[in-house]
């Protein structure tokens, strides 16, 4: 499958300036930007820094970023599943996960996460994919914004409706786990029947699995 990228950006004014997003972007227009230093959701701000740097040279990979003149504050990342991971059973090509989102505390409220999803789904080759995202309550920032759970919860879905995500049922154990974990979906128009089938029967594995041992 081919991956075609197309550029998209906007500038709006917050009330720390105005702020730039933008992407997809290559590793070589990462690196004329600076770093966070606060954007260690994931691991210290260097080391995220270098990850992306190493996501962005993924043929399928997609990094949005939100900047000021020379920093980012923010960015949401797009690839394929983690080959470990049950979305990668079956190799779907049509199958990319919004792997990341992360903004720096001094930026929310600013509508940046959701000016992130809505740049990334300016690009028309993203209609050619099913995008999901999984949400487990054990990665949220409970703690930096005060929200219980579920209003924690609240935010994130109408956040990924900026970008067309919406919930949808599945058998994932880990989803399962706990009531307020969720997996969000966009289905692209352009994808074919076939692979929302195949979609479906990734999201419901277990069943999948014993369907296809009971038949032999």
């Amino acid at each position: 499958m081919e991956h075609i990228k197309t550029f998209h950006s906007i500038t709006y004014e917050t009330s720390s300036g105005p702020l730039t997003i933008e992407g997809p972007l290559s590793v070589d227009e990462l690196q004329k930007y600076n770093f966070h230093d606060k954007l260690t959701a994931f691991r210290p701000a260097k080391k995220q820094f270098e990850a992306l740097l190493e996501i962005a040279t993924f043929e399928e990979a997609r990094i949005i970023v939100a900047r000021t003149e020379e920093m980012i504050i923010g960015y949401v990342t797009y690839l394929y599943p983690d080959p470990l991971e049950r979305w990668s059973t079956f190799n779907m090509k049509e199958l990319i996960v919004l792997g990341a989102i992360e903004i720096i505390p001094e930026y929310r409220g600013e509508r940046v996460a959701s000016n992130l999803l809505k740049v990334s789904m300016m690009d028309d080759y993203m209609e050619n994919y099913i995008i999901i995202s999984t949400e487990y309550y054990w990665h949220w920032d409970l703690e930096g914004t005060q929200l219980s759970i579920w209003d924690y919860r609240k935010v994130m879905e109408k956040m990924m409706a900026a970008g067309g995500l919406s919930p949808a049922p599945t058998d994932d154990p880990e989803i399962i786990s706990h009531p307020v974990n969720t997996l969000m979906v966009r289905i692209g128009k352009n994808v074919s029947d076939a692979a929302v089938e195949e979609f479906d029967n990734l999201r419901f594995l277990s069943r999948y699995n014993q369907r296809k041992k009971s038949e032999g």
